[in-house]
């Protein structure tokens, strides 16, 4: 068992994800983390914020050096500079930057999605934006969030799905936007019968506006959904499960205040060969 730390976007900054790691117990230099804590980082290293740079440096020490406790998994941002990526933000990373993203892929050390099993023995898929129903009926129903994480990782060509103005319910698990992508179609699901397998946490949108406090989903998601202001979580449950957005939501300066998701006790399902991938 493990204290399994879900950390949302970063967004380019660098301090903001020092100090999270700081407060799960990172110490020294190097901020190496403790013997229990394995992170899954759900992707969006980079844009916006100030140090892209640094935040990647930060994580490349960790994927090199402590692979078995940092599970990286890739966001809509990371994946323009990934093969065939199409680029969208306006200010691109570095050359340099873009390499070493490029070269997580190709080296295995960035997945598309993880799971986790909590202490309470609830599965959890984790993704960069979530899995949908149309994305989970492609895939076969798998019925595990373990299944359901090796699948995704076994099918690269899903990062490319989604990113349109337009509502997508078949965007892939980079692009989903929470509310009418993501849970709405799950409720439908549910509503009309079907099983809800597994629970998810993921990053890249959120119900709400957390500046203002204002809300923007379907008004049925709404009602089943809680959020905690200080952390910048929102949770939806459906049909027994609980989808967690955990996107921060940094923008251009950083969020003044949020937590990582903390989930101790639990164990890391898939990726399952993550303490056996390679080392420098």
């Amino acid at each position: 068992m493990a204290t399994v730390v879900v950390i949302g976007d970063v967004g380019g900054h660098a301090e903001q994800l020092r100090r999270a790691l700081l407060e799960v117990g990172a110490h020294g230099a190097d901020l190496a983390l403790p013997d229990e804590v394995i992170v899954v980082q759900v992707g969006d290293l980079v844009d916006r914020g100030p140090d892209s740079t640094g935040v990647l440096a930060l994580v490349d020490g960790y994927l090199r050096n402590r692979p078995d406790r940092w599970i990286q998994l890739v966001g809509n941002h990371d994946a323009q500079y990934l093969p065939d990526g199409v680029p969208f933000w306006p200010e691109p990373v570095s050359p340099d930057d873009a390499s070493m993203l490029t070269s997580w892929w190709e080296q295995g050390r960035m997945d598309v999605a993880a799971a986790v099993r909590t202490a309470d023995g609830e599965d959890l898929l984790i993704t960069h934006a979530g899995l949908t129903v149309g994305c989970w009926r492609e895939l076969g129903e798998p019925m595990t969030a373990a299944s359901a994480a090796r699948l995704l990782n076994g099918r690269p060509d899903l990062i490319r799905r989604g990113g349109s103005l337009a509502v997508d319910r078949m965007a892939g698990p980079l692009w989903a936007e929470m509310g009418w992508e993501l849970v709405e179609p799950w409720m439908e699901h549910h509503h009309a019968g079907g099983f809800v397998p597994f629970g998810q946490v993921h990053g890249h949108s959120a119900l709400v506006r957390y500046d203002d406090r204002t809300w923007r989903s379907p008004g049925r998601v709404r009602q089943r959904a809680t959020v905690d202001w200080e952390a910048r979580h929102v949770r939806v449950r459906v049909g027994g499960r609980v989808f967690t957005g955990i996107d921060p939501k940094h923008g251009r300066y950083g969020a003044p205040t949020w937590r990582p998701l903390v989930l101790p006790g639990a164990e890391l399902l898939a990726p399952v060969g993550a303490a056996a991938r390679p080392t420098d």
